[in-house]
């Protein structure tokens, strides 16, 4: 089989190539305009195969895609599926952008296909050219006299009407519902559709306790799926025999109210949650439907939605936050769309819809960590970094990670550094996808002649060294009692913690020196203030670095070099995750933890406390006797890991107990 693919840098463009070359045999060609040319390199090392991906130059504005006639026909009947995926996926896009790609794209993609006396034609439409069609809608349902309320759904309509009734070729159609990111990586490239609400989402969290009552409007119903369903279903159902001509429904078969979606991700981000008093359990009892349409409640809230005084308010309520009025208006659809015939054409596949609730969590972490950009909207933040370099260490995952993603977003150039270079790359490569910078420098900090061989290079090949974040770190948990015979345990985490972070800031305060400019942000532990038991070897090592960095503030007094030590609380990375009774503590995610770095960075306090911690440092000053009968209940009601009893893991318990669960709570962000 040979492939033909336009939108290969999309979201779903991406991941359908990498079905074809991960389950299919032959070469894929891809449109690709000049200036794309990087873009699409980085995608074809993503992908693996770089032999069977060929690079084929043209436009989607252009006449037969602009592709050279001497290719065309050197492969002219030599395509076996031509998929068109290259168009706008994005309900606020203008009128003329939507004209441009979606309508004048689609016929020239045909005009092409037809040159190439191509196989089939694979035409990527949306589950928007039902338009607001009251009712069922199904994969045989076309033109049913549709009201298209958008240039959205105006375009997306037409371009599958010009495949219908003007294409030369064969051709199947595939209408996605609204698509989000990876069910297993949570992987995205763009904010659209639910993630709309994210940012207000983010806004309830950080200003209201989780269990605070919201009052919520019934939006109606809305359909999501995730990328990977729908490229594994195209490449499917693309395969099949005797299945041109059909359109094929890639949406969730089950009900989704867009109140219960904008809930997952509530939940999934640990933010308050809406109630709809006034739903369809009571306007249900209404036969509406006997009204005019124009009259029906529903219609009648988003004829009030247009108006300039509900415009102007949304504007300067939810649109400062990133949710544009129209998304609003239309969040919720009226058409109920079936999927009998695709179900059936998928049918021993084992290719499904996901149960969002499984995968909401994901979603959530990856638009945190990865896409919210807030910070590129902070003029404090982006005036501080803006062309400066931070070096952070541990950048493979976790802090670190999210760290040099935020820094990029406000337009600092992120350092970064760790053992495994694979993953180091692979977050450059995201980084600079969108627009960023960063580089790369591998090391293993527990190794002082590497540190001191990474100092060099950082102060050598790098114009300025600005900032330095000391985020990797050892965490072990196992009390003093089980350790008797694992001196090494203390050896290794100071080796890491203590003398890798101060061997490197040694090795970069001459050059901060000689700048007059540098900040130092260490990432201590809230343990340094509170104690926990089983956490020795640990909080030794933070306290260690927090007490040498107090020292030495003082003595570069006048050299424009400071420090940051931030006592963090729990954070839900990959360093806990051995503990198995953490998976139900109360933590805070990898992205808010960074956010108190950036802080870190912009504000440049001495340090950044929790109450909580503050309070457990007050309470070893004030009263020490009392602190240590309530840490040794702890050290009662938390036992050691199987792990670190040696046992390989056996016996970790599976469950939390309701006693350990409630101290947790009542000390949030403590090590237990």
């Amino acid at each position: 089989m040979t492939y033909f693919v336009t939108g290969a840098t999309g979201f779903i463009g991406r991941y359908l190539v990498q079905e074809l070359l991960d389950n299919r045999e032959g070469e894929v060609f891809v449109l690709v305009r000049e200036g794309s040319r990087g873009r699409m390199e980085r995608l074809v090392r993503q992908w693996g195969h770089p032999d069977r991906v060929t690079l084929v130059t043209g436009d989607l504005a252009e006449a037969a895609l602009g592709v050279d006639p001497a290719w065309v026909k050197e492969h002219e009947g030599k395509i076996d599926h031509f998929f068109h995926l290259a168009a706008i996926y994005d309900m606020t896009a203008s009128d003329e952008q939507n004209e441009t790609l979606n309508v004048g794209g689609t016929r020239n993609a045909l005009e092409l296909a037809a040159d190439l006396d191509a196989g089939c034609f694979h035409q990527v439409s949306s589950i928007a050219a039902s338009g607001d069609h009251d009712g069922f809608w199904d994969e045989t349902m076309f033109d049913v006299g549709q009201h298209l309320p958008s240039p959205y759904h105006r375009t997306k309509f037409e371009s599958e009407k010009i495949v219908r009734e003007e294409s030369a070729v064969p051709f199947r159609i595939y209408r996605p519902a609204m698509v989000i990111g990876h069910s297993e990586t949570g992987a995205m490239d763009k904010v659209d559709g639910p993630y709309y609400f994210f940012p207000l989402l983010k806004a309830l969290r950080d200003a209201l306790p989780s269990w605070t009552p919201l009052v919520g409007v019934d939006l109606g119903d809305t359909n999501v799926v995730p990328v990977d369903y729908v490229a594994k279903a195209m490449d499917h159902l693309a395969h099949l025999e005797g299945r041109d001509g059909e359109a094929f429904h890639l949406v969730n078969p089950e009900p989704q109210r867009t109140v219960d979606v904008v809930n997952l991700f509530a939940e999934a981000a640990k933010a308050p949650q809406f109630a709809t008093p006034i739903d369809r359990a009571v306007t249900g009892k209404v036969p509406t439907r006997l009204l005019p349409r124009a009259v029906r409640p529903g219609n009648l809230v988003k004829a009030a939605l247009r108006t300039p005084p509900a415009q102007l308010a949304l504007r300067e309520t939810i649109g400062r936050l990133g949710l544009p009025p129209a998304v609003v208006e239309h969040a919720g659809f009226p058409t109920v769309y079936g999927a009998r015939l695709t179900q059936q054409a998928l049918a021993g596949s084992g290719i499904s819809v996901p149960d969002l609730e499984s995968y909401a969590a994901t979603i959530w972490n990856f638009w945190e960590e990865q896409l919210d950009t807030s910070l590129a909207r902070d003029k404090e933040v982006v005036e501080t970094l803006t062309g400066k370099t931070v070096v952070i260490t541990g950048a493979s995952s976790g802090i670190g990670m999210v760290t040099a993603f935020k820094v990029a977003q406000a337009g600092g150039i992120p350092v970064l550094v760790a053992r495994g270079k694979d993953k180091l790359e692979a977050t450059k490569d995201a980084i600079e996808s969108r627009g960023g910078k960063a580089y790369v420098f591998p090391c293993d900090l527990s190794d002082l002649e590497a540190i001191d061989h990474l100092a060099h290079r950082l102060s050598t090949e790098l114009d300025s060294v600005d900032y330095l974040v000391n985020n990797a770190g050892r965490s072990i948990r196992r009390s003093v009692k089980l350790s008797q015979d694992r001196f090494h345990d203390f050896e290794r985490t100071m080796q890491l913690n203590y003398f890798g972070a101060i061997r490197l800031i040694m090795g970069l305060l001459p050059t901060m020196t000689k700048q007059h400019r540098g900040h130092v942000v260490n990432i201590s532990s809230i343990g340094v203030q509170t104690s926990p038991p089983r956490f020795s070897a640990y909080v030794a090592s933070k306290a260690a670095l927090d007490a040498w960095s107090n020292v030495v503030s003082s003595e570069v007094v006048g050299h424009g070099v400071t420090f940051t030590n931030i006592h963090m609380p729990l954070v839900k990375t990959p360093m806990i995750a051995p503990t198995k009774i953490y998976d139900k503590f109360p933590t805070i995610s990898p992205a808010q933890a960074a956010d108190m770095v950036i802080r870190g960075l912009v504000d440049r306090p001495h340090e950044i406390n929790t109450t909580l911690g503050t309070a457990g440092a007050l309470a070893h000053t004030l009263a020490p006797r009392t602190a240590f009968r309530v840490l040794n209940l702890a050290y009662k009601v938390f036992p050691d890991s199987a792990a670190a009893r040696g046992d390989g893991g056996k016996s970790e318990p599976d469950v939390t107990t309701q006693q350990q669960l409630l101290l947790a709570r009542l000390t949030k962000g403590v090590h237990w």
